[in-house]
């Protein structure tokens, strides 16, 4: 779901940056982006990469923008302290997982608190999404 995201993204002519809870995370998409579809290039790089001023989509797991991304996509149990800063933050975690979904619950009280405007979608039964909040 995330690769499909992160296009949708850079054909909107966006920048992003995906910000996952750990460096070991951050190797492992780095890694997933290159193979993850042989018919299609998703331009991305991480601090190994270097230049992240030229790199469309920035892996990391410090809350950083190198890049000059307006959309940030949270997940593996990272936070961003500072959702204001963006134009859009996509949190992407597992429903499936109870608590996974009591954190997700919780930053969402606290983004609300905050004043955010927010949405939520969950994936159905069949892959599509639905749109509740």
């Amino acid at each position: 779901m995330l690769p499909r995201l992160l296009e949708r993204t850079l054909q909107a002519g966006k920048r992003a940056v995906v910000l996952l809870g750990s460096a070991e995370r951050v190797e492992a998409l780095n890694a997933h982006l290159w193979t993850y579809d042989p018919d299609s290039f998703l331009a991305h790089g991480a601090a190994r990469d270097g230049n992240a001023e030229r790199q469309p989509v920035w892996l990391t797991h410090v809350e950083e923008n190198p890049n000059g991304a307006r959309f940030l996509f949270v997940a593996d149990g990272a936070r961003a302290s500072r959702p204001q800063e963006w134009e859009r933050v996509s949190e992407i975690f597992d429903g499936r997982d109870d608590a996974v979904v009591a954190d997700a619950r919780e930053r969402w009280r606290d983004y609300k608190a905050a004043g955010h405007a927010l949405e939520y979608w969950q994936q159905g039964e069949r892959g599509g999404w639905e749109k509740k909040a």
